[in-house]
């Protein structure tokens, strides 16, 4: 038995990396799995997963296509039956300082990355709204999940990456807004941050793979915490992030206040506030914030 037995899940760029990597343990759990990606590669871990018994049809197209997303959930549901999980992966790099990004580097990521996960995210809640009323008022509806890939550039600004880094940030507000909104109709829905060697950060010589011991970068290492949050286990967990590194995983809260100030029923001066500027900061820096996650 596995803790994804009877579900079926969609994973978008599930054609290498950590996407691959979220396909094949999903579908190692039980579930029948729809591998996006824009590449022939979808047909290649199709075959992969199915060749080792387990469910699969691969599903070619962009995740930030209108059509294409909405092409994605029919193909779940006319194929498997049902939508349970939908994993949203799908993402590139396209780097650069602010003094040199040109607009068509910045369009790319944005619009893979932030609208690439809305637009599956719609579809599928638009799925699941209309099955909810199939249902009728007061029925027990499935459950059902989003999970989205944020970066640790999203939680703590990467310089190079206003594109990339935005982006992220983005998704990490969009989480929220989709688990308050999709509550009712049982849709947990959380994000995390995986620090793991894939084909955009293979370059960095910190992810080389070591030649013997715990290979703390390989992305197999963050697809459990995928089918965790997928499973019914999960169903009380929603708008969380987290960061997912070899063995560990990290809880975040990206939206807390720190320290207040108030005038006291009346408007602030400049003068007020430069008096009560140590009062705000309460001692903690006042310049740019350190690298907030976890030590490489």
């Amino acid at each position: 038995m596995g803790a994804l037995d009877g579900k079926v899940a969609i994973v978008t760029g599930a054609g290498q990396g950590v996407g691959r990597c979220h396909a094949e343990f999903l579908a190692s759990e039980g579930a029948a799995v729809v591998i996006n990606d824009i590449t022939d590669r979808a047909e290649i871990v199709a075959a992969a997963i199915v060749d080792a018994g387990g469910r699969a049809v691969a599903h070619r197209g962009s995740a930030s296509s209108w059509a294409d997303a909405e092409a994605l959930i029919q193909c779940a549901v006319s194929t498997f039956g049902d939508l349970h999980i939908l994993v949203n992966n799908a993402g590139f790099l396209r780097d650069a300082m602010v003094f040199s990004m040109d607009e068509s580097q910045w369009d790319a990521v944005v619009d893979v990355h932030l609208k690439g996960h809305f637009a599956p995210s719609h579809f599928a809640a638009v799925y699941w709204r209309a099955q909810a009323k199939l249902l009728g008022e007061g029925a027990v509806l499935p459950q059902r999940r989003i999970i989205n890939t944020t970066s640790e550039s999203g939680l703590f600004g990467g310089p190079g990456q206003s594109n990339y880094g935005s982006a992220k940030g983005g998704i990490i507000t969009m989480t929220l807004v989709h688990a308050r909104e999709l509550q009712r109709l049982n849709v947990t829905v959380n994000v995390i941050a995986p620090r793991a060697r894939t084909p955009m950060t293979e370059v960095n010589p910190k992810f080389t793979k070591p030649e013997t011991g715990f290979d703390k970068y390989d992305p197999a290492n963050v697809s459990p915490m995928v089918a965790f949050l997928a499973s019914d286990a999960a169903s009380d967990v929603s708008g969380q992030a987290f960061i997912v590194l070899g063995d560990q995983v990290h809880r975040m809260q990206p939206t807390t206040i720190l320290a207040s100030v108030t005038a006291g029923a009346t408007q602030w001066s400049v003068d007020g506030l430069i008096a009560a500027k140590d009062q705000l900061f309460a001692g903690a820096p006042s310049g740019v914030p350190v690298w907030g996650g976890p030590p490489m």
